[in-house]
């Protein structure tokens, strides 16, 4: 499991696959003239409860469903022996934990962070494969954001993927490569500098993530499963309380931008009316709230019609073929 910038100075694979439980989608880049362009996708639909993304239960419960979807997506888009695997963020906790002065082996620091991890993990740490990567460093000690899975459930996607003939050779979260995909488009974020504040909201049919980033560093991150709505309140509710932390606990001054992706198409009681959410966050936050658009970091070919749905399935996608490769 990667966390999103960990592979920076790797070479990405050519196709990414995003697995979500209601369906699954492939791209594939090429380069033309030195700038990155779409030249395939393709979606298919997953049969109901053939993928359920859970933490710590089995996820993939039709196996064979699953691995015929992935072939067939993966014969529209080359038939790649490497690809990127997107996964739900469902699928892991996020946390972050500061050390005040990280031992300098990574070794050492690996099993730091582990034994600072188990006191909160769902499982036990033996059973968790754990990523971490360098956040923020402040005063009073350098900060890490820290991605922990299940090692079962992890191989369980890798090994439907190695069915289908595929290597995943990077395995990482959805919203993760969001954050790839604005990083790829739009450095800083803002005109206001490197350092500027910015939230994502990213919507799917089965959760809700919220990250908040100061330039290109994750300073927060939560994610609600859409069954809990009743219970944790409504999606703007949660953004809103996000937004309450960030100004009490992160020294928060503002947002300069603020992104809703997922909303187009994500057909859960998160987004029955995308422009009511658009619209509700930015009176919430006083700030107007953009959509995502790949395409300011991977053009499409003449051949791909581009609606909002397509742009919300394709940005992760992008995020992950792109990732660490930001815009001039």
């Amino acid at each position: 499991m990667s966390v999103f910038d960990s592979l920076r100075e790797t070479s990405g694979p050519t196709v990414a696959l995003e697995l979500a439980g209601h369906q699954a989608t492939a791209a594939s880049i090429e380069y033309r003239a030195g700038s990155a362009v779409v030249s395939a996708h393709a979606t298919e639909p997953l049969p109901a409860g053939a993928l359920v993304p859970s933490l710590t239960a089995t996820n993939v419960h039709n196996r064979q469903a699953v691995v015929d979807v992935i072939n067939r997506l993966l014969e529209r888009t080359g038939r790649p022996r490497r690809i990127g695997l997107i996964v739900p963020d469902l699928v892991a906790k996020v946390s972050f934990v500061r050390f005040e002065q990280p031992p300098a082996r990574t070794a050492d620091l690996e099993q730091l962070v582990r034994w600072q991890v188990r006191k909160t993990a769902p499982f036990a740490v033996e059973e968790a494969q754990v990523s971490f990567i360098p956040g923020l460093k402040a005063a009073d000690g350098q900060e890490f954001i820290v991605s922990l899975a299940r090692r079962s459930v992890v191989e369980e996607y890798e090994s439907i993927c190695a069915e289908a003939g595929a290597h995943a050779g990077i395995v990482d979260l959805a919203t993760f490569n969001v954050i790839n995909a604005v990083l790829a488009a739009l450095p800083p974020v803002s005109a206001s500098g490197a350092d500027a504040d910015w939230l994502l909201v990213n919507i799917a049919p089965d959760y809700a993530s919220i990250a908040i980033l100061r330039g290109k560093h994750l300073i927060f991150f939560r994610n609600r499963v859409a069954a809990g709505e009743e219970n944790d309140g409504t999606l703007p509710d949660l953004v809103h309380q996000a937004a309450m932390y960030y100004e009490d606990r992160l020294s928060g001054s503002g947002f300069t931008r603020v992104f809703l992706t997922g909303a187009a198409g994500a057909g859960s009681r998160h987004a029955v009316d995308a422009e009511q959410v658009r619209r509700t966050l930015q009176e919430r936050l006083g700030t107007p709230v953009d959509n995502i658009d790949p395409r300011m970091a991977a053009a499409l070919t003449d051949r791909i019609a581009a609606g909002p749905a397509l742009l919300d399935t394709l940005t992760p996608l992008v995020g992950l073929l792109l990732r660490g490769r930001d815009a001039a």
